[in-house]
């Protein structure tokens, strides 16, 4: 391994010279305290900032073994590193001049969710932080001087204040490690309960804005009702109370604007764990909860949707269903097996977001349309099913229909923020309001075998560009943007994920892009099954991380680990041709 006086040499050597001549410090230097790895360097100075990666010696770094000692501790920690790595590189950022994104030195910004991310990974034996610099230079001629000052100058700074434990808050590292196991402990509890999920006395759910997950200030706290009240016992905060959602079907109800759908969201969040301060710290849901709405216009293809849409009048199959482009009622019995194939144990609706045909008929609707002539049999009619059949348990927020209540096992009402148990009383309305129960056909659990396919226009050979032929051998390499957290391109497909509502972050989203382009090129062999696809990507991710789909094995920043729902999800959405 080269010296970090090899480096400061090499950089002397290019000085003024072209852009494409920073290319040669690519490689990996010892620095005294971390190892210094140049991955990527970028095309010129307005290109996206090469990438780099700077590796510390755990052991060295001195952390305690009590956040070191398995995957949750070292991801807390991870993310408490990173946020404290950002905050020491902003100082910096563009400090160094020069043209372009010349001095720019990016790291990633983690919102309220604790999620593992390439940005910073903490292994048993190293801390690993990678980010991007915007290598400087007058025009496109390297002006070694001023990227001499990022790496020998700012970048030890930033490495020593922020990922060496004497340097750190001893207190807040380990007040970290705590709540990140407190979360554990409520999570790992609530099967053993009989609960979907825990919101805590004096949680703080309705956010600052629309578009900031921050709390907001001079909220109502949450307090639960009396009889859903449950008590957790906690490793290091003791014991803990809130409302406790119990399996079975829960209707959430309540006027306009009194924070029914803020209660959803915070469940719906409630799959990840939260930083300190968020207010929702201790609001825990089943990890694999997946909230499902219509998605008018998405594609399905060869899903069983039988179990809710039957005999259609073209005689399509509906127990291998394919559309380029669902109606709402399909979309949404589609995504409800979907989740059911991704191991899926809660499913979260909300009326508002549903469709209306999919979720509820009522009794004039069924006297005007008979059931023979009706191929949807509404979610009224198979929530109780997939509990008492499936397991599945149902959160639903309800504003219109009053049907839902005869299904509920449990009835919260929101009042100004405030949740009242009514169960007894929506039981005594339903009895002095009877409803006509439109007969079910028989329940079964969906059974198709999808396969994951490989689109045509993603099947592209390698071409020679003198000659025009078309070479033999591996696939053309596609392509991956990112476009946020709702979706990315594929070579020329756009891969629509606006309704996957649990993705909170564009890095989840990217990660995303990455395995379903190595699924494509590596795993898409017309035999593997979409289940398969994932479980094998799921289980790859929590071996190895990343690093298995990254480009030439080196990952870079920028990438969250989504859950093996979203894999799912994201697979699922992948256009072939029908």
């Amino acid at each position: 391994m080269k010296s970090q006086q090899d480096l400061r040499l090499q950089l002397k050597s290019i000085d003024h010279k072209s852009y494409p001549s920073y290319k040669s410090l690519r490689g990996a230097y010892r620095f005294p305290k971390y190892v210094l790895s140049i991955d990527h360097v970028q095309g010129d100075p307005f290109a996206a900032p090469s990438e780099v990666s700077v590796t510390i010696d755990a052991k060295a770094a001195g952390f305690p073994a009590f956040a070191m000692k398995d995957r949750l501790t070292r991801t807390a920690l991870a993310d408490l590193l990173l946020r404290g790595f950002a905050a020491k590189v902003n100082r910096y950022t563009f400090k160094a001049k020069g043209s372009g994104k010349s001095g720019l030195i990016s790291v990633s910004h983690p919102g309220q969710e604790v999620l593992q991310r390439t940005a910073c990974e903490v292994s048993e034996t190293t801390v690993t932080a990678r980010f991007a610099v915007g290598f400087p230079a007058n025009g496109r001629t390297i002006n070694a001087g001023e990227l001499d000052k990022i790496l020998f100058e700012y970048l030890p700074q930033c490495v020593e204040q922020a990922f060496y434990y004497k340097n750190l808050n001893a207190d807040k590292v380990k007040q970290v490690i705590e709540l990140a196991e407190d979360q554990q402990a409520i999570r790992d509890q609530l099967p053993q309960s009989g609960l979907v999920a825990f919101v805590a006395d004096d949680a703080i759910l309705p956010r600052e804005s629309g578009i900031s997950s921050k709390p907001m200030k001079g909220a109502v706290a949450f307090s639960s009702p009396e009889r859903l009240r449950v008590t957790m016992q906690l490793p290091h905060r003791g014991k803990i109370t809130g409302m406790g959602v119990p399996k079975g079907i829960t209707l959430i109800v309540g006027g306009g604007y009194h924070g029914k759908s803020t209660l959803l969201n915070a469940l719906e969040l409630g799959v990840y764990n939260h930083i300190a301060g968020d207010g929702r710290e201790y609001v825990i849901t089943d990890a694999t909860a997946m909230k499902i709405r219509s998605e008018d216009g998405r594609f399905i293809k060869n899903v069983d949707i039988s179990m809710f849409i039957n005999d259609l009048p073209n005689g399509r199959d509906t127990m291998d269903f394919s559309t380029a482009d669902a109606s709402g009622s399909t979309s949404q019995a589609a995504g409800i097996v979907e989740s059911i194939e991704a191991g899926s144990r809660l499913i979260l609706l909300d009326e508002d977001t549903s469709a209306t045909n999919f979720m509820v008929r009522d009794a004039f609707m069924q006297k005007v349309v008979s059931p023979n002539k009706e191929p949807i049999t509404p979610f009224l009619s198979r929530a109780r099913d997939l509990y008492e059949r499936a397991g599945i348990s149902t959160v639903l927020v309800a504003g219109s229909s009053g049907a839902f209540f005869h299904i509920a096992d449990t009835v919260i009402q929101m009042d100004q923020y405030e949740p009242v148990d009514i169960t007894a009383q929506a039981k005594e309305l339903c009895a002095q309001f009877p409803i006509t129960r439109e007969p079910a056909k028989a329940f079964a659990l969906p059974h198709s075998r999808r396969v994951l396919e490989k689109a045509k226009n993603d099947a592209v050979r390698r071409r020679d560009y003198r000659s025009g032929e078309i070479k033999k051998g591996e696939p053309e390499r596609l392509k991956v943007k990112t476009l946020g957290v709702d979706g990315f391109s594929l070579g020329k497909q756009q891969v629509d994920l606006r309704y996957i509502e649990q993705l909170v972050d564009s890095e989840q989203t990217a990660a995303l892009g990455l395995l379903l382009k190595y699924a494509v090129e590596h795993l898409a062999d017309g035999r593997r099954t979409i289940a398969e696809t994932a479980d094998w990507l799921a289980g790859k991710l929590a071996q190895e991380g990343m690093a298995f789909a990254a480009e030439h094995g080196s990952v870079s920043g920028g990438y969250a680990i989504p859950r093996v729902q979203e894999i799912y999800a994201c697979l699922d959405r992948y256009r072939v041709e029908l």
